[in-house]
């Protein structure tokens, strides 16, 4: 017997007010549901994990996750996840919502805990504000103090929450509500108050994160009989850059910036010009351990903004299969990396076309 943790990600989101749904909106370079997914993954508290959504996802990114289809109300998406793992031998569901994407493994685990002598254990918030109540013309006082603003994920007994599901008439609005309505104990404890739903877009400004910033810089001569390769593209021209490497400045200097702003050193650290090893490695395979230190250490990408500075070629021919290959190269949507071009007015090597460099800012966040 093992314990599921199942995320509900089909609501219609009629109160966000935006064309594309909530839990599909990009936060932190990914979908909001995508958090929730990795931090039950990242728990090992689970055994399987089951998305339930009305779009079509293909989840690559993790392991041990189904994805069904949803229902029309939030009550019918969590009976097709129940009716989908009824002869999977679960013993506690974990249900949450996706557009909860602050949810900590201390919370999961805190809930686990209470399980073991519970059929169902919900977390709650303490009122901090005064509650009123509209009853037809009257409104009436209530005590802060016996008010409780229940939370996700919701946890259960699977075979016990199941049968209250098969025998349900009505619309429910979460499954606690089920329980309390049949009359069933739960055990309500103390929530986490950064686990907090994301109903509407100004919801969004209380998940900023703290920013981080690097800058990065490279410069290469140009030479003949070689390849110019830049950010990761090969670029038909006259000449390529002189290098331990391929001499790519664009993803020398995007590995120095993200280096820069997780404070890790630099480039020269990693790959020295001095090691056999790295002679003419290709920089989109420099690249790809950068891209794991983002991952160990939790960054993620908020934007790069680069210069390339050369008189030829020109960087409006080359931009957007430049933007294109960084962008798969970093899994980063392509909205948030800006290519500019800039000429030193003939000046110097770079001027006369024996070199070209560039610049660039990273911004992460953690």
């Amino acid at each position: 017997m093992s314990d599921c943790f199942i995320l509900l990600s089909a609501g219609k989101s009629k109160r966000f007010k935006s064309k594309l749904y909530k839990q599909f909106i990009s936060f932190k370079n990914k979908p909001l549901y995508e958090h929730s997914l990795k931090i039950a993954q990242d728990s090992k508290l689970f055994n399987r994990i089951l998305l339930v959504t009305n779009k079509k996802i293909k989840v690559t990114s993790h392991k041990n996750i189904n994805v069904i289809k949803g229902g029309k109300e939030r009550h019918n998406s969590t009976q097709r996840a129940l009716r989908f793992l009824k002869n999977k031998k679960i013993k506690n569901v974990f249900i949450h919502d996706a557009a909860r994407p602050n949810l900590s493994i201390k919370l999961l685990r805190k809930l686990k805990k209470n399980l073991k002598n519970n059929n169902a254990v919900v977390p709650y918030l303490k009122s901090e504000n005064s509650v009123k109540y509209r009853n037809n013309r009257n409104i009436n006082n209530l005590n802060r103090d016996k008010v409780l603003l229940t939370q996700t994920p919701q946890c259960f007994n699977f075979n016990e929450l199941f049968n209250l599901y098969e025998n349900n008439k009505e619309k429910i609005t979460d499954e606690a509500s089920l329980y309390l309505n049949n009359n069933k104990k739960i055990k309500f404890i103390l929530g986490d108050k950064n686990n907090f739903k994301i109903t509407t877009v100004d919801d969004l400004k209380y998940l900023k994160s703290e920013n981080y910033y690097g800058i990065g810089f490279d410069i290469h001569r140009l030479i003949k009989n070689k390849k110019l390769y830049l950010g990761g593209v090969k670029i038909p021209f006259h000449s390529g850059l002189k290098g331990h490497s391929d001499g790519d400045v664009i993803l020398h200097a995007i590995i120095d910036g993200l280096l820069g702003a997780m404070r890790k050193s630099d480039i020269g650290t990693l790959f020295p010009n001095n090691s056999g090893r790295f002679k003419n490695i290709r920089s989109k395979n420099m690249l790809m351990p950068v891209v794991k230190l983002l991952k160990d250490n939790n960054f993620y990408i908020n934007n790069i903004d680069i210069n390339l500075i050369c008189e030829n070629p020109k960087v409006s021919k080359i931009r957007k299969k430049v933007i294109k290959s960084i962008s798969r190269l970093l899994s980063l949507n392509k909205s948030l990396i800006n290519l500019k071009g800039k000429t030193v007015e003939k000046l110097g090597i770079i001027g006369k076309e024996q070199a070209i460099a560039c610049e660039v800012i990273c911004s992460l966040s953690r």
